[in-house]
């Protein structure tokens, strides 16, 4: 079962079930945007599914796409239009979904509206704090502990406030 995304095919679950299924086997999807969402990737897949390890598709939430139905001439043309009029819309919807989340982030930053995790503030004596550390007469834990950071943040903070002190002394 592969409940991620279907973004792009390079998916650990769906990698796995290439690896097992076999021919005669039967996929289930819930829907073509499920299994992917790049128009011609979805027809790559399909025929490498269908054609290459022989396995039967059975779309869920589109009949038509039941490769288990219909193997004859007329059933194949029909599965295969539906299947590339389905890749299209799925590929289509993903690029309008990319586009209008894009926009939205724009307007958001636009607006001042910040991304992510909030700044840890540097506490107002930490010139002092760092200057006690240098001086061997506060331990580095404790340095941490003050300022209520971790080591990662401490250590750009301490970069930050030399480079801002160092232009200063200027």
């Amino acid at each position: 079962m592969d409940k991620q995304s279907g973004k792009d095919f390079n998916r650990p679950q769906y990698k796995k079930l290439l690896k097992k299924l076999k021919s005669g086997d039967l996929v289930y999807v819930l829907s073509i945007d499920r299994l992917g969402r790049n128009y011609e990737e979805i027809q790559k897949q399909w025929r490498i599914l269908t054609k290459e390890i022989g396995v039967d598709i059975c779309v869920i939430d589109m009949p038509l796409l039941d490769t288990r139905n219909g193997k004859d001439l007329m059933g194949t043309f029909i599965a295969d239009l539906v299947l590339q009029i389905l890749s299209f819309v799925a590929q289509s919807e993903r690029e309008n979904i990319k586009k209008r989340q894009s926009e939205g982030i724009a307007a958001a930053k636009a607006k001042g509206v910040k991304f992510g995790r909030p700044e840890k503030e540097v506490p107002d004596n930490f010139g002092k704090i760092v200057k006690a550390w240098e001086q061997k007469r506060l331990p580095f834990q404790e340095v941490l502990k003050q300022c209520n950071m971790s080591e990662a943040t401490f250590y750009r903070r301490l970069r930050e406030y030399r480079l801002l002190h160092s232009e200063k002394e200027e």
